[in-house]
């Protein structure tokens, strides 16, 4: 018998654009679903209560309650799986084990060890600048582009130094006193990051980093600094630095959630017309 999740994959070529933003929010957020009435779910994506209960029809559900059971089933049935203990480390199920347990202790120690003052400070001297210039290394690009993201949807006005010497060179050229240079350094040897801070800081521009380390250049080219500290591999440090740009930009989504009321519905509404152009 196929479940909830093969009905929306077998039917979704067939959905209209209502359908297939319904599908892909039950597929993807589900555990938000499960505690959503019909009307609820339908002001999460912007359709009408009636939608819902269509949708749920087309996939062979006598309404959305059913459908809604299904949801909370599957939910209750990964609650109840709880992982069992291996006792053999020399294995897939060991190597596991001990990955979740690694990336547990590294998010606490990160959680205990950011100073949400600091992250405060930053967000103000978000507010404050006229531009906004993130200088990552090349490990901490996916930091980076978490944050634009972020400040982009708020109407925040940021650039992203990351194609070639010669663009960061001409960023750090114009810095000024109204700007704020954001710098991201996954390894202590990425200098060019340092360099870049120092350069901007020269010229008025204020200056922040999220570095992997205390004792990285970086640190003394900015005055707002977040650190991710020692982390065993340059993928978890990059990971934690992702972590804490996510963190910044949640800050800065809620002290300014007026700038964020209605954007992600705007952005959505015009990605419809641009890819009805396109059809």
């Amino acid at each position: 018998m196929m479940n909830y999740e093969d009905r929306i994959r077998a039917a979704y070529p067939s959905f209209s654009k209502s359908f297939a933003r319904l599908a892909d929010y039950l597929l993807d957020s589900y555990l938000e679903a499960a505690f959503m009435t019909a009307t609820e779910l339908g002001h999460a994506i912007n359709v009408d209560a009636t939608t819902v209960v269509r949708f749920s029809q087309q996939l062979g559900y006598s309404g959305y309650p059913e459908l809604l059971r299904e949801i909370r089933d599957k939910i209750k049935s990964q609650l109840l799986a709880q992982p069992q203990k291996t006792d053999n480390e020399d294995s897939i199920a060991g190597v596991v084990e001990t990955t979740m347990e690694e990336l547990d202790s590294i998010f606490a120690q990160t959680r205990t060890l950011l100073d949400p003052k600091v992250v405060e400070d930053l967000v103000q001297e978000i507010d404050r600048a006229r531009k906004i210039i993130l200088v990552p290394d090349h490990h901490a690009n996916e930091a980076s582009r978490t944050l634009q993201s972020a400040l982009e949807r708020g109407g925040f006005l940021v650039v992203v130094a990351d194609t070639g010497l010669y663009e960061l060179a001409r960023l750090v050229r114009l810095a000024t006193k109204d700007d704020l240079y954001i710098g991201f350094q996954t390894l202590a040897e990425s200098d060019q990051v340092a360099a870049a801070l120092q350069e901007a800081r020269r010229n008025g521009a204020v200056t922040a980093a999220i570095l992997g380390g205390a004792s990285f250049s970086s640190a003394q080219s900015a005055a707002i600094k977040l650190f991710a500290y020692a982390q065993p591999s340059n993928v978890l440090t990059a990971m934690i630095l992702n972590a804490i740009a996510y963190t910044i930009g949640e800050s800065i989504r809620w002290q300014f959630s007026d700038r964020y009321t209605g954007s992600d519905k705007s952005i959505r509404l015009l990605a419809d017309r641009i890819k009805k152009h396109g059809d």
